[in-house]
Formats: structure tokens, sequence, C-alpha cells
């Protein structure tokens, strides 16, 4: 084999290695180990309800009228970019189990499962207007001690988001407030809430885009 052949070959091999590389899917961080709340706290809403771990699960007592939990570590949520991962259920109670509340930027929405006397799906606040009055409004029957599995993904132009894989928010955010309610802004800057009902979360990840 000449040099110039070599050369070739040693390119190839580069661009096959590059190319695999940027295939893979970027690492997943679990934010929840399964047995402790390491990294997380219980948010002080006032009236919130007991937070614990149990069978592997974070489980968020019924407050009243909220209970949560807020990440600690701020340096480790990426502002844009990114997909969360989790699973949510209800164990009691007739309003959301999952308001999932996270940047965009620098700002920040909720996404609302099951709000709003128990179905309303969305993401709270698009130009002031709630998860229940805004172009992300849809309607599901949430099926009590049922895991859903969740997804949310930021990017630069749009908040989306599945649940069982299905498409339940697809918002292009170019030009549009987004604020989140007064009452989760002790949730930032990622944290889980619920109002009025227990739930429980586990398989919480997070991974760059």
């Amino acid at each position: 084999m000449n040099r110039l052949s070599a050369a070739l070959v040693v390119c190839c091999s580069f661009a096959v290695a590059a190319a695999s590389a940027a295939e893979l899917p970027a690492k997943s961080l679990a934010l929840f180990d399964g047995k402790t709340l390491a990294g997380w706290e219980s948010t002080q809403f006032g009236g919130e309800g007991e937070v614990l771990v149990e069978d592997g699960a974070i489980v968020l007592e019924m407050g009243s009228n909220m209970t949560g939990i807020t990440w600690t570590d701020a340096a480790k949520i990426p502002k844009i970019d990114y997909e969360i991962s989790f699973e949510a259920k209800r164990i009691d109670g007739d309003d959301f189990f999952a308001g999932l509340t996270f940047p965009v930027g620098d700002q920040w929405l909720s996404l609302i499962l099951g709000g709003w006397g128990g179905a309303t799906v969305g993401v709270s606040s698009i130009d002031g207007a709630d998860a229940s009055s805004n172009a992300t409004t849809s309607y599901i029957d949430f099926d009590r001690d049922r895991w859903y599995k969740v997804r949310l993904r930021v990017t630069k132009d749009k908040v989306q988001a599945w649940l069982d894989d299905k498409s339940i928010v697809d918002f292009k955010t170019a030009g549009h407030k987004l604020t989140v309610r007064s009452e989760v802004e002790p949730s930032k800057p990622l944290g889980f809430s619920t109002w009025l009902t227990k739930a429980a979360l586990r398989n919480i990840e997070l991974r760059r885009l």
C-alpha cells in the first residue's frame, strides 16, 4: 500500500468513526436514584404534603393545596436543547398529578397533566394564558394507579411533549411570552408539583440534545 492509499484509509476511518459518534444519542443523566431524594428538596409551597421514597418511586402526598419537589443544582439543568423523561401516576385526588416546571432559555413553563378537574393537559403559561386556555390545551382521561411515560423536549424553536409516545404538545415558542403561575414559582429551576392530589414519580432522566 502506497502512502496516498494509506492516508485515504486513515481519513476514511476517521470519517466513519465521526459519523458513528454523531449518530449516538447523548448520555442520559438520572435525576432520581430510585432510593433517595438526593438532588431534590421538598418544595415549600405552604401546606405541602409529605414527600418520601417508596418502592423505587418518589411519593408526593396530597397537600393543601400543593406538594412538590425542586431540583437543587441549577448548574446541571440546561436551558435549551434537552429532554426530560419520567413516569408518573395519580394515586388519589382529582387534579394534576404531574406539573413539571422547566426552563426555556431565560423563561419558564409548566407542563400540566390532569389539571382543572382531572383531564386538562397543556403548558402554562403562554402570553398569560394557562394550560386550560391556550394553543396547547387538550383533554385526557387518566386512569388512577396507572404509570404514564412522559417525555418533554425543549429546543430553540419548540416545546414538545409526548405521553406514552403520543404527541400531546407541539408548540413554536418564537414571539411568545412564556411564564409560570405564581403558585409554582418555588419549583424553579426544575421541579414537579401536584394539586390536591397524591402522586408518584420514577425514572426521571435528563438528556442533552
